[in-house]
């Protein structure tokens, strides 16, 4: 069924009822081959045939369903939410003043300070919306068509202009440690600490961290191979000097609540948020009294590969490591190599001598 652009009366619950339908398409459409709570996914579609008043309880169903798996709603209705939010401060009477110049303006002004990935994600994010409000608006027998395609939009710098991530000296490394090490959360602390020590001496994503079952750990010798399931369902492995982690390893008790198994559980047997984890390095980045711009725990991903390059000197190795697709996601570990910016420095002292 189509409806008209303005159907809600105002532009702020026109745009929100839109934002709704996009929301229950995507969940449609989005590949289910991770999902773990049906049971979750279905209260969420039952919830968006309700009525729903703001964008933040859309934005905490849209947490629900990523939650229960599908994980890939984040990347289109984030920018949609900051979009939306933005707009609702220019006052429009009309979803139809939208246009490109517009878009192009609140992009700006939205994403100033983030990656150029995290532009690009933005631009497809606002691209794919407004294709489907392309489709599915009509009155009258005739659609508003926006044909948004933001191709002149100026957010994107290239990859000359790309941010640098966020990461830990060697020195802030061995503050973070000992401050796990001493770490006290009341409860559940080894198992925290067991998954932040695992993110940061392998440099797995904290979603492929959360997703390790107790059988994907295996002995080899004084190492632990870790199968690890990566984007796209790709396999690889990665190992661990047992030493490191092993008295941990051994205090985690099986669940048998948790019935797939999974190491990373809280008390009700589900699996631990991204949300969560990060919330337990910003505490252990605080005890260790080290301030980062970005304290999440993608940061430690970023610190293994940065320390992994500096030490090694090998880009192929930090592919394979990090699992990256495309050996130029790799590259930009390759702008921490000091040891050649220290020999430009001494050319520069040999010159002034």
């Amino acid at each position: 069924m189509k409806y008209a652009l303005d159907c809600k009366g105002s532009f702020e619950k026109s745009m929100l009822f839109w934002l709704i339908r996009y929301v229950k398409f995507k969940l449609s459409s989005l590949s289910n081959k991770e999902l773990r709570e049906p049971a979750a996914l279905a209260s969420v579609n039952y919830a968006l045939n309700r009525e729903i008043k703001t964008i933040n309880e859309l934005d905490g169903l849209v947490k629900t369903a990523r939650n229960a798996g599908l994980t890939g709603i984040n990347t289109y209705f984030n920018p949609l939410k900051k979009i939306y939010e933005a707009l609702c401060f220019y006052e429009l009477d009309s979803l139809k003043r939208i246009d490109e110049e517009l878009l192009s303006e609140v992009l700006a002004s939205v994403t100033g300070g983030l990656s150029d990935a995290s532009k690009k994600n933005y631009r497809i994010s606002v691209i794919n919306f407004f294709s489907f409000l392309d489709k599915q608006n009509e009155e009258d027998g005739k659609s508003h068509v926006f044909d948004v395609n933001l191709k002149h939009w100026g957010g994107i710098s290239g990859s000359k202009g790309q941010k640098l991530p966020e990461f830990m000296s060697e020195e802030e490394v061995k503050k973070f440690l000992n401050a796990i090490d001493t770490a006290d959360f009341k409860v559940n602390t080894n198992r925290n600490c067991l998954i932040i020590k695992i993110i940061v001496f392998t440099g797995i994503r904290v979603s492929e961290a959360l997703n390790l079952k107790r059988k994907d750990i295996s002995e080899d010798g004084e190492l632990y191979v870790i199968r690890i399931r990566g984007k796209g369902n790709k396999y690889r492995i990665v190992m661990i000097k047992r030493a490191l982690i092993e008295d941990l390893l051994d205090t985690i008790a099986i669940n048998y609540i948790n019935k797939e198994g999974y190491l990373f559980i809280n008390k009700k047997g589900t699996r631990l948020t991204q949300a969560y984890v990060s919330r337990i390095v910003e505490q252990i980045l605080f005890r260790a009294g080290i301030r980062k711009e970005k304290n999440g725990a993608h940061m430690l991903r970023h610190t293994f590969a940065t320390l992994l390059y500096k030490k090694q000197k090998d880009l192929v190795l930090v592919q394979e490591a990090l699992g990256h697709a495309s050996l130029n996601t790799s590259r930009i570990y390759t702008h921490f190599d000091n040891d050649k910016l220290k020999l430009a420095a001494q050319v520069a002292q040999d010159l002034s001598e």
